[in-house]
């Protein structure tokens, strides 16, 4: 598909879709903080909770990048 590999089309899905919904579910999770008038350290215990998953997706992304893969 305009000369791209299906391998180049996963890499580009994955970094920037899965980025683009990182960064959607974090707006999510400010709205819900603020609709709920959570306060200072209820919204950092929302990030921290609701946010943690996404931790480990960043954290293979750097691996991989500082390992060369």
């Amino acid at each position: 598909m305009f000369g791209f590999t299906e391998e180049q089309i996963s890499h580009f899905g994955v970094t920037f879709g899965v980025g683009a919904f990182i960064a959607y579910m974090l707006f999510i999770i400010w709205n819900l903080a603020k609709e709920s008038n959570a306060g200072r350290f209820g919204t950092f215990v929302l990030f921290f909770v609701l946010a943690f998953g996404m931790l480990g997706f960043i954290a293979k992304s750097v691996i991989q990048w500082v390992m060369g893969i």
